[in-house]
């Protein structure tokens, strides 16, 4: 896969996520790409960056995690 195309999916799996968590009610504000990973004139594999949370946050995925409401 090109760069350009690797750097198109991780911007698209930062999208999903993004709306996926949405959905179960989880926002994670630093959600993005690495943009030292996508560097340089190859990015071969671009990192997703997940960020901090808070508290609430970590608990809610958690229980997202878990099967639990």
């Amino acid at each position: 896969m090109a760069a350009a195309d690797q750097v198109r999916a991780a911007e698209e799996a930062v999208e999903r996520l993004r709306s996926g968590l949405a959905a179960a009610g989880i926002t994670l504000p630093s959600l993005r790409i690495d943009p030292v990973s996508c560097s340089g004139d190859e990015p071969a594999n671009p990192l997703v960056e997940l960020g901090r949370c808070n508290l609430v946050t970590a608990r809610r995925l958690v229980a997202v995690l878990e099967g639990t409401p």
